[in-house]
């Protein structure tokens, strides 16, 4: 999985999977999911991402069960 930002564009790009894309579906106006040709999600766009989500405190945890 890879997260992205680009402060240019103010757009958050996460890398769900290495895959080809098939298919962008929107979510809504700034809200994309990329998919394959199964239908799993490859990746997810968040346009305006810093009105939308709080970048600053972003914090990646894996938790094991």
């Amino acid at each position: 999985m890879k997260v992205r930002y680009f402060e240019d564009t103010d757009t958050l790009y996460i890398e769900l999977r290495d895959g080809d894309v098939a298919e962008t579906r929107d979510l809504d106006e700034n809200t994309l999911f990329d998919v394959d040709a199964q239908g799993r999600m490859v990746a997810i766009t968040i346009e305006h991402a810093k009105e939308r989500a709080e970048l600053a405190n972003f914090v990646f945890e894996r938790v094991e069960t």
